[in-house]
């Protein structure tokens, strides 16, 4: 099921989940054979009458979450080139610096993944490009350290802005990586180029025999600077992209298929492109990491200050955004303990206002939607 939906400027306020978007060019669910629309998954919501708690502060400039199974949650700082875990009992201390990361503008150590608890992986900005780098993940919860590295794929065009940097597991096992177009449009329709593009590999940086372009890693392309990764219940992956004046993006993400960037923006009638299965004026989103947690999507918001919340299976429901203007800029989220939503602040990477303590770890209460 494909949602197009075109979000514009805020018509009302709801009480919590303040800055609730009209939608327009909603395709209602297709029918099935009965002549039916099929049965909508049962999903989550923001709870409006708890409020978010703080789980940790001080953080600088952080990037990336990732949760381990041992109960702790590693986080990247983008500018201090440091790992940090923060344990499930509280304690929270430095895992490693990596060393090679050489941060300016938007680069610096950016996106963290893991695949068994066993290491870690991380997209960062050298002095020369961006890459990808596996850890040894050694030591226990509470003294993990970051042991040796290797390099997984290298030579990625950096610039001060446009560099993706989300890297995640998918359930194939399989390494994706959001790759920006490093503020040259022209790369992410240049097949050459693996700039502007999603990428898709093996644990150790090989092409997987079933990607679509045989030999190639480029797993979609026409991608601006997408920068949050997510599977459905389904196993379907969603994407969340940067536009630029005009609509940031949420899409559907099939093998081989173009999403049109620098060609078009946003929706467009080329039928050589794929169309996004939601937009929001770039005002509104300016779209960072995204989770899916118990049927809904939740998309973190830099420049638009909030986070979004969006249930793909029930087309009669527009996406709603959260605590806008309440926390600052939303760079990354997270599936939290016990049912709950992680969400991570960065108000200190140069362009926020920094609150006291900041930045942070948000707790945030799920409950099921009505």
């Amino acid at each position: 099921m494909r949602l197009r939906l075109r979000l514009l400027a805020p018509l009302f306020v709801c009480a919590l989940l303040a800055g609730c978007a009209q939608a327009t060019e909603v395709e209602p669910p297709p029918a099935t054979e009965t002549g039916t629309p099929p049965e909508v998954r049962a999903s989550v919501t923001i709870d409006p009458d708890a409020t978010p708690t703080t789980v940790i502060s001080g953080l600088a400039a952080p990037w990336s979450m990732v949760r381990l199974e041992s109960g702790s949650t590693l986080v990247s700082e983008r500018d201090t080139r440091l790992v940090k875990e923060l344990t499930s009992g509280g304690q929270f201390r430095e895992v490693g610096i990596v060393g090679d990361a050489a941060p300016g503008g938007e680069g610096g150590l950016l996106g963290l993944a893991t695949l068994d608890g066993t290491s870690l992986y991380a997209y960062l900005t050298t002095a020369t490009d961006n890459r990808i780098v596996r850890f040894d993940l050694e030591g226990e919860p509470g003294a993990y350290s970051l042991g040796a590295s290797s390099e997984i794929l290298t030579g990625l065009q950096k610039s001060r802005v446009h560099n993706g940097g989300r890297i995640a597991f998918g359930p194939d096992g399989m390494l994706y990586a959001t790759v920006g177009d490093a503020s040259e449009p022209a790369s992410a329709q240049d097949f050459n180029s693996l700039n502007g593009k999603i990428l898709r590999m093996t644990p150790d940086g090989s092409v997987p025999a079933d990607n679509p372009i045989a030999g190639s890693l480029i797993y979609s392309l026409g991608h601006r600077n997408p920068q949050g990764l997510a599977w459905d219940a389904d196993g379907q992956l969603w994407a969340a992209e940067f536009g630029q004046n005009a609509w940031d993006e949420l899409n559907i993400i099939h093998a081989g298929s173009n999403y049109g960037w620098p060609t078009v923006e946003g929706d467009s009638a080329d039928s050589r492109f794929e169309p996004p299965a939601y937009e929001w004026a770039t005002d509104d989103a300016s779209p960072s990491g995204l989770a899916y947690v118990q049927g809904t999507f939740f998309m973190a918001g830099l420049g638009g200050e909030r986070l979004w919340e969006i249930h793909p299976d029930d087309a009669t429901t527009a996406p709603e955004a959260a605590f806008a203007g309440t926390f600052g800029r939303i760079r990354d989220v997270t599936p939290g303990p016990d049912g709950s939503l992680w969400v991570l602040t960065n108000n200190t990477d140069g362009r926020g206002e920094p609150r006291e303590n900041d930045d942070r770890i948000l707790q945030v209460t799920l409950v099921p939607a009505d």
